[in-house]
């Protein structure tokens, strides 16, 4: 027995054992009883809190991010590059530097205009909840103010309701220099690249000018407070007599086409209206006009943004999340905050359709009638490649799309035959404020729809349908206010004699169709333009629920939808080819027709030429926005648009460059708009 021993407990039996008291603690505490906090402390030492996981979860994340941070700055410049070439295989040589080898050098000197919202704004003066703001952007870069105070944001944006100019109080002004549009956001490029690539080849900022201005404005309102084109003006002749007379290559973007198309005919017009530079200025002074998505002829999508605040997007998010763009909840009501501001913003007013029905369609008939969504474009360089499928071998039921019907009520409106439609004029309809629609409380969000009833309201659906011809009455019946400022500054009819007096306004001169181009033989105009992306042409309507009046009673149906695999309609938008933001009869009508050759819009006979892009989306997330990217933003990097514009820059023609480029129908859809040329 001696040589047994006793063997020890195990950690986990002397845990449940419990010890006995000393007779000292039994002498101090006879009645003594465990601690229950002891004893759930114990119990709980070895589990795991919610709070525990968070903590560790966001460690660990923070780890991460600082660890991968840390080889991104610890690797080579190359490393990217090498991993992109590693799965895509090698990548092309930038248009720069493919061109710097050609041995291209800088010559003629270039100036960007940039187009609406890409250009940066920044504050000068402002009210009280403002402090803090002075020279900081409002528009464009890190859109940090729009999360910390939105209605402050939306107040100083705005432009005063009456003039169009600013509100007591506030100055907001256009951020100068390349900085003003080469990025919109960080990391978003939309002039970067361009610059980039003609830095290659010799261009630096003494021969690269941004023609910055404020975009919200009426164009020639940029004049009246800013001498924005008497800026332009002079910085043009500046870069020319600097740069041994050698003229300028002038590239405009989006609206800023439009913008500029205005300067063409300010710069030649007398003072004071005008700038005085003689008729003669444009051809001394401008070698090449290349414009990118030009909107030439307007986009419906301008229509929708005005009648309801929102266009395809922002009608998907209404879809997917219903309520909460219109909510008042936290007094939010976003829909409302972005139509109070954008009305006010005169130029959206200049893309709104021009030409009426004759260039966009009627009730029965649109160029792009037979358009075909799902039919492949052909590719090549053809004049006249095809997009579509024949016209002539359908009949209007085969698709059920009527293009020049740009606003239907009601999906069946939008397919039925003309005859079958019954329309009430809405143009008498009572406004006055006597009815339940404008006595019910619209919180602080002024729009002029709470100046209608609801009588008036409907009197508008009972119309059902909106060409481009009738557009104009139904936006002056349902904004007057704003429709008076963009009357005395915009037109978008057809001249009948471009010699009438009358033309010589400058509301007509952002309308090619009401205006002559200039005396200048030698200058050529480009088009160039995406194509191969849905692009916005035509909308389903319905009337808003009669609680949602108050404030936008009208919104796009994105409960309709095409029938079919070829159908066109969408969530309530009828697409055609574009873009993404232009269709590509606003973009290329004028180049393929109303300025080809001598034409009473063209009596100088200036060449015009159309570059297509094809669009291609990139092949995957390490090429970013894509490098043969057609879409209205994207196509800024789009290496064959860029090489384009650094041949023509260099001293290329249009012929030099290939002439025409084209992979959609809008030769054929051109010849058949009967328009007097």
């Amino acid at each position: 027995m001696s040589l047994l021993r006793r063997r020890k407990p195990l950690e986990s039996e002397k845990a449940s054992v419990p010890e006995k008291p000393s007779v000292s603690d039994t002498s101090k505490k006879p009645d003594a009883k465990p601690d229950i906090k002891d004893e759930k402390k114990k119990h709980s030492k070895g589990r795991w809190s919610c709070i525990d996981g968070c903590c560790w979860f966001i460690g660990c994340i923070c780890c991460i991010w600082w660890f991968l941070l840390f080889l991104f700055n610890a690797m080579p410049a190359s490393f990217p590059q090498y991993v992109t070439e590693a799965i895509t295989g090698p990548l092309p040589d930038p248009p720069g530097v493919k061109l710097q080898k050609e041995g291209l050098t800088a010559k003629h000197p270039v100036v960007f205009v940039p187009g609406i919202v890409t250009g940066g704004l920044e504050l000068w003066e402002g009210h009280p909840c403002a402090d803090g703001l002075f020279r900081k952007r409002l528009w464009g870069g890190t859109f940090g103010e729009v999360y910390k105070r939105p209605l402050c944001w939306v107040e100083h944006m705005s432009l005063d309701n009456e003039t169009g100019l600013d509100p007591p109080g506030i100055r907001v002004r256009p951020v100068p220099g390349l900085v003003a549009a080469d990025y919109f956001a960080p990391g978003y490029f939309v002039w970067a690249v361009l610059i980039a690539n003609l830095a290659r080849i010799g261009y630096e900022e003494k021969t690269m000018y941004m023609a910055a201005y404020d975009w919200r404005l009426s164009f020639q309102n940029t004049e009246v407070r800013d001498q924005t084109l008497s800026r332009i003006k002079s910085n043009i002749e500046l870069m020319v007599s600097t740069n041994g007379g050698k003229k300028v290559v002038v590239i405009p973007h989006s609206m800023g086409v439009l913008y500029f198309l205005h300067f063409m005919k300010w710069v030649e017009a007398p003072a004071p209206m005008g700038g005085g530079g003689g008729s003669d200025w444009c051809a001394k002074h401008i070698k090449a006009v290349m414009n990118i998505g030009a909107p030439f002829l307007g986009v419906p999508k301008a229509v929708t943004g005005l009648f309801s605040a929102e266009a395809k997007d922002v009608a998907v998010a209404r879809a997917i999340a219903p309520g909460v763009l219109d909510s008042e909840l936290f007094g939010l009501q976003t829909l409302q905050h972005v139509m109070r501001m954008t009305r006010t913003w005169d130029s959206t007013m200049s893309m709104i359709p021009k030409g009426g029905e004759t260039i966009w369609g009627d009730i029965d008939w649109a160029p792009e009638q037979g358009y075909d969504c799902s039919n492949k474009k052909q590719k090549g360089n053809e004049t006249q490649a095809g997009g579509t499928i024949n016209v002539d071998s359908l009949d209007d039921k085969s698709y059920g799309v009527h293009y020049g019907r740009i606003i239907s009520f009601g999906k069946d409106i939008a397919e039925a035959h003309s005859s079958k439609i019954e329309r009430k004029d809405f143009k008498e309809a009572v406004k006055d404020n006597n009815l339940g629609h404008s006595n019910v409380s619209c919180g602080d969000v002024w729009t002029e729809y709470q100046e209608m009833t609801w009588d008036s309201v409907k009197a508008v659906a009972d119309y059902k349908v909106y060409t481009a011809g009738s557009l104009l009455d139904l936006l002056h019946f349902v904004a007057p206010k704003m429709m008076q400022r963009g009357d005395a500054h915009f037109s978008y009819g057809i001249a009948d004699n471009l010699d009438d007096p009358k033309y010589e306004n400058y509301k007509y001169w952002s309308n090619p169709l009401e205006t002559k181009l200039p005396n200048a033989p030698e200058m050529e105009i480009y088009s160039m333009y995406g194509v191969g992306i849905p692009t916005e042409r035509s909308y389903v309507y319905k009337l808003s629920p009669l609680a949602d009046t108050c404030f936008i009673p009208f919104r796009i149906d994105t409960s309709a939808e095409g029938g079919d695999t070829g159908s066109c309609l969408k969530g309530g938008v009828h697409s055609v080819n574009g873009d993404e933001t232009v269709p590509v009869l606003s973009a290329g009508f004028m180049c393929a027709r109303g300025w080809r050759g001598k034409t009473r819009f063209n009596p100088a006979g200036i060449s015009t030429y159309i570059r297509e892009y094809d669009h291609a989306p990139p092949a995957n997330l390490l090429e970013g926005r894509g490098t043969q990217s057609g879409a209205h933003v994207d196509i800024m990097g789009n290496f064959a648009l860029i090489e384009d514009i650094i041949r023509v820059a260099a001293g290329a023609t249009g012929e030099d460059i290939g002439g025409d480029q084209v992979h959609s129908d809008i030769f054929k859809w051109s010849e058949s708009i009967k328009l007097k040329l």
